[in-house]
């Protein structure tokens, strides 16, 4: 084996002064960064000024990106458990020793369950292909990302009505006139190009209509704030389709052309006037109707965002799916100001990327979660659902999964109920976390594989569809620190040790950009000389008389969606109130701040340093019927786990819920810094790693309640 020599890009390595283009790794955005290099050490990272609609901007964590290349409280080579899972008793290993261990593990579990007995995890994104590659190399159909717990919900939401997901869909805040956000606080997300475009729009002045059951710093900017009752989002915006058709407010020509089932919804929405839903909501009828007319007076460019942190719940799915109805009511489809459908190179007249997975054979097992076939086939396959993964360990059904690898993933962060995922964790014969931080899953993990930071590696090429699509380029800026290697490295060598080298036969990251670029007319060196590389001069705008292709078997927007009739869910259900609470019990959300991404940084020494903890949020009034003052010592229980932390009075919370930031509350001895700092929301979470919209598959983490108490301790800290 040649595993010793750690594959640095030509040229790392060299003295003085150089600029290399690269892509942030401080979260999964990855941002089009200006790193500067002195004598092999990192001295600066700024924007890349050659992508206009960045410049030189960076947020928080991607200046955080030099803590993270200089902290030592990171792997700093190959792990091999030599205790029980999660005890911290690990040995020291060399990279030929790790890789033939779980190479020896994973040929054992091919043995016993065949290669689809590997189920494997990453964050999805531009660089997923790499992984896609990997999975499918080894003849496993399970890749899964972590967007069960992010925006799945929205995805399939916007599949049923366009046939096209997610991210096949863009806003272009930056022209429109009135942005509705439910719970998308995308100042504090945070995308540093889309908050650009939104304080764009703020200055021009757009009217932002911002609805969540907290206050945040977009909540700020906003024209007007509803802080809607929580779960309640489904029944707010039947109510405004109510009174845009009630109204004739419609653009009743695009609704004409392009939509399948209009009449339908008209019926449904007959009864959801706006005293309807202010019982439901809280929002008052009156302010409900005058939002109505200031929508309509600013349409087409008008912007619903199907959502982000209102996926949450069990009918968020449809929560998402009327926002995007208002969007093709109010013709705000492929036009400036709206919603822009996201095109790809052969759109811009140009060639694409090689896939290297679309070169390797697809592997004849299904899905272990069932997506995209049978009573899920309203389900995109893509990146499953992976709560179902944690079905199938508990169940052996419908087969064996004796392997998981968790590639720069924490599913026991991420996931609800973390002793539930543990237990589940422990049916396999391996886990495998590569890794640039210790993770949770990782610290449970029976080998931990260290990756290099994304200062420290180069990556494969990605490709950004949009409105002007697009090439980016992650190039390595210094040499690793550590005995780490990139994630193309360490698929490569565990390939070649299964027998599948041949679909991983190059020897450098530029051998697979050039792969990658072959029969495009673009050159490595052009990437490199910018960065990014856009593939078209101005936005591409379809015609929208004719030139709208919608990937529905109609070829039109389902309001009446024939995927959902397959499976036999309904189109527009009626609004489910949440159940009431006692007078001790809340309903708990969580979210993030600008500065954290999550779990991943909790430990950076610099962003540790602006937010060490999470204080819970909770109403004035709710806090005084309790006896509570603010900085409290408080108890906070759910199902039998209870944790203690502080609270935060607030009144920009809504009364009926508590709210805490994500990623906290870790448990692994080595992230000094972070260790046992606030509560880890999702261990509230019990009993919810199975409950999930049945529509839209995500969690349904938003439906967890917590009871509050006063703890012993010192009232304040």
């Amino acid at each position: 084996m040649t595993s010793n020599k750690a594959p640095n890009v030509a040229g790392v390595d060299s003295p003085g002064r150089r600029t290399v283009y690269s892509l942030c790794g401080m979260c999964a955005t990855r941002c089009p960064i200006q790193v500067e290099v002195q004598d092999g050490r990192v001295a600066w990272i700024q924007g890349n000024p050659n992508d206009k609609a960045m410049g030189a901007s960076l947020c928080a964590k991607g200046a955080a990106g030099l803590a993270l290349e200089y902290d030592d409280q990171r792997p700093q080579q190959p792990l091999i458990r030599s205790g029980p899972r999660g005890s911290g008793q690990w040995r020291r290993a060399t990279w030929d020793e790790a890789l033939d261990y779980v190479a020896g593990e994973l040929k054992a579990v091919i043995s016993q369950y065949g290669p689809k007995g590997i189920a494997f995890s990453d964050r999805g994104g531009l660089f997923s292909d790499l992984s896609k590659s990997f999975v499918r190399a080894l003849g496993s159909p399970n890749y899964f990302d972590h967007d069960v717990t992010c925006g799945r919900n929205a995805h399939h939401a916007t599949k049923s009505l366009f046939g096209l997901g997610r991210t096949d869909t863009t806003y272009d805040l930056k022209n429109a006139r009135h942005i509705v956000l439910y719970g998308r606080n995308l100042l504090e997300s945070l995308q540093v190009k889309e908050a650009k475009d939104f304080m764009a729009a703020v200055k021009a002045g757009a009217r932002i209509t911002y609805i969540d059951p907290r206050a945040t710093l977009t909540a700020a900017k906003a024209t007007r704030h509803w802080m809607i009752r929580p779960n309640s989002e489904y029944a707010l915006n039947l109510a405004i389709i109510h009174e845009v058709i009630a109204g004739n407010l419609y653009d009743a020509d695009f609704v004409a052309r392009w939509v399948v089932g209009f009449e339908e919804l008209k019926a449904a929405v007959q009864s959801c006037t706006p005293e309807w839903q202010e019982r439901h909501t809280g929002i008052p009828a009156a302010e409900l109707r005058a939002f109505v007319r200031e929508i309509a007076a600013d349409a087409p460019r008008v912007i619903f965002h199907a959502g982000w942190m209102t996926a949450r719940h069990r009918q968020s799915f449809y929560t998402s799916r009327t926002s995007h109805i208002l969007n093709v009511l109010l013709g705000a489809i492929e036009t400036p100001g709206g919603v822009i459908l996201a095109k790809g190179a052969a759109e811009a007249g140009k060639k694409g990327l090689n896939s290297l997975t679309a070169r390797i054979p697809a592997p004849k097992d299904p899905r272990v979660d069932g997506c995209g076939t049978g009573e899920r086939s309203h389900f995109d396959a893509g990146a499953g659902l992976l709560h179902l993964l944690f079905e199938a360990l508990e169940t052996g059904q419908p087969y064996g999964i004796g392997a998981y690898i968790a590639y720069r993933h924490d599913p026991i962060t991420s996931l609800p109920d973390a002793e539930a995922v543990k237990a589940a964790l422990d049916k396999l014969k391996l886990l495998v976390s590569i890794d640039v931080n210790y993770s949770e899953t990782g610290w449970y993990a029976d080998v931990i594989l260290p990756e290099v930071t994304y200062l420290e590696r180069a990556s494969i090429l990605a490709f950004k569809p949009g409105a002007k699509p697009g090439l980016n380029l992650r190039d390595q800026a210094v040499a690793p620190r550590f005995d780490a290697r990139p994630a193309w490295w360490i698929f490569r060598e565990l390939a070649r040790r299964l027998d599948a080298g041949e679909w991983f036969d190059f020897e450098s990251i530029e051998e697979i950009w050039k792969f990658q670029l072959e029969g495009t007319g673009i050159t490595v060196d052009q990437m490199r000389e910018h960065g990014v590389l856009s593939l078209a001069k101005d936005p591409i705008l379809h015609d929208r008389a004719e030139g709208l292709k919608f990937k529905t078997p109609s070829g039109k927007i389902e309001f009446v969606s024939s995927a959902l009739a397959k499976v036999g869910l309904p189109d527009f259900p009626e609004f489910i109130p949440p159940p009431s609470l006692e007078p001790d019990e809340f309903r708990l959300l969580f979210g993030r701040p600008a500065v954290h991404n999550h779990g991943h940084t909790m430990n950076n020494p610099l962003l540790h340093e602006l937010l060490p903890s999470n204080p819970m949020w909770i109403h004035p009034d709710r806090a005084a019927a309790l006896g509570l003052s603010d900085g409290d010592l408080v108890e906070i229980m759910s199902d039998g786990y209870s944790a203690s932390g502080r609270i935060q009075v607030t009144p920009w919370i809504h009364p009926e819920a508590v709210f805490m930031l994500h990623g906290f509350g870790r448990t692994v001895p080595l992230q000094k810094r972070a260790f046992g700092q606030g509560v880890a929301d999702q261990r509230l979470q019990k009993g919810k790693l199975h409950v999930y919209d049945p529509a839209g598959g995500g969690l349904a983490l938003t439906e967890t309640t917590v009871r509050v108490k006063r703890a012993a301790g010192p009232a304040r800290s």
